[in-house]
């Protein structure tokens, strides 16, 4: 009973021998508190706020995409187009000539799915504007061979297997055309020791040429095989 008396006396003293500063600096802090809660409040409504404030204020149409007519002959047609100055070969292919032999993989050329010839040399239409073909003669998979006549390379490819779900396939034919070509105008690779010398149809030559097209189902043997048929070597 004594101890209870005493520290009741004790706890009863020390509220008392509190100072006025102590008092305030708890208050101080507490104001502090709300003080900081009512700003972290503002700052998180004022987003909402200012979105609420932009769907209300009326919309600036944008601006039309440029327009411009382009004219270039497809699989020896020529066609007249008018474009959106941002429309990739790919697209004014696919989209607007309804040539959807053409495959769009990866978009950022890096698959070679897409893969056309312009002029005799392979491009990834992927990356090529269209309208900056005014003039160019641009030969898809579709300008290759048809199904009663088939390019040798073509022929080649299913004779070896040199495909499975056959999406990558006509960028593979169309890629595979160019390099023979390449080759036979004695443009140098990187595996080529000698760029002086004129370049063979190795196997090693083919696939270097061929890297920058994916098959991901890995029918790289067979392509190689298929194209040395075609150049007539053994790859």
């Amino acid at each position: 009973m004594a101890n209870r008396l005493w520290r009741c006396v004790t706890n009863s003293q020390m509220k008392e021998n509190m100072s006025k500063s102590d008092l305030g600096a708890l208050s101080l802090s507490r104001r502090g508190v709300l003080a900081g809660g009512a700003a972290t409040a503002a700052m998180t409504s004022a987003p909402a706020a200012i979105a609420q404030a932009a769907a209300s204020s009326p919309m600036t149409p944008a601006e039309p995409a440029p327009m411009m007519p382009v004219s270039f002959e497809v699989n020896g047609q020529r066609e007249d187009l008018t474009l959106d100055t941002r429309t990739t070969l790919l697209d004014a292919l696919r989209e607007h000539l309804h040539m959807t032999g053409t495959k769009k993989g990866c978009d950022h050329g890096q698959c070679g799915a897409c893969t056309v010839m312009v002029n005799g040399v392979r491009i990834n239409s992927c990356l090529s504007l269209a309208v900056q073909h005014q003039g160019d003669k641009v030969t898809t998979i579709e300008g290759l061979g048809t199904p009663d006549k088939l390019h040798p390379m073509q022929a080649a490819f299913i004779k070896h297997d040199g495909y499975q779900c056959g999406y990558c396939t006509p960028g593979q034919i169309c890629s595979a055309v160019a390099v023979l070509d390449e080759i036979k105008r004695g443009v140098p690779s990187h595996v080529q020791a000698d760029v002086s010398a004129r370049p063979q149809a190795t196997n090693m030559e083919l696939r270097e040429r061929m890297s920058g097209n994916i098959c991901r189902c890995g029918a790289y043997s067979n392509i190689a095989e298929a194209m040395g048929e075609v150049a007539g070597v053994r790859a």
